[in-house]
């Protein structure tokens, strides 16, 4: 049985598609690679099937992550029958998602699994910034993917 993971941003282009590559390296590299699986979505439709924002794709590849595979979808309300926790990257998603979400659905932020940050904080959305801004969002998902990881593994094994 495998663990499923969805990080969901607004149009999945920038935030959320960072965040699932890296999350699925760090899972890989903790050894959960073959019991949680991860993608991602937004919460907007607007980018459907549009590549990852070349500047995210390039703050990846400038560390050795490959997100050119990336193709942008919605998240969809029957999702969270397939999916065992859903990661928001800001509180705007947080709401869309959980006016979504049945009783019981694990809807979380991103962050709050990064031990270092506020349980409210955000991973803020760089499509209006610059590389700076990409890197640091970069940062942020490393952090938060890294204490996931850990919790994961103590959970699932």
């Amino acid at each position: 049985m495998s663990y499923r993971v969805c990080v969901v941003c607004l149009g999945n282009i920038c935030r959320s598609p960072m965040a699932e590559v890296v999350l699925r390296k760090t899972l890989g590299d903790h050894g959960l690679g073959d019991l949680v699986s991860v993608d991602s979505a937004g919460t907007g439709g607007w980018h459907q099937g549009h590549p990852m924002d070349e500047r995210a794709s390039a703050t990846l590849a400038e560390h050795g992550y490959d997100g050119s595979a990336h193709r942008a979808r919605r998240f969809l309300p029957a999702w969270f029958d397939e999916v065992d926790l859903v990661l928001a990257m800001d509180t705007e998603n947080l709401r869309a998602l959980r006016r979504l979400a049945p009783a019981g659905a694990d809807v979380r932020l991103m962050r709050s699994f990064d031990p270092a940050a506020p349980q409210d904080a955000e991973v803020p959305d760089p499509f209006y910034g610059d590389r700076e801004d990409f890197a640091e969002v970069l940062e942020m998902v490393k952090a938060a993917s890294e204490g996931l990881a850990k919790h994961l593994a103590a959970t699932l094994r």
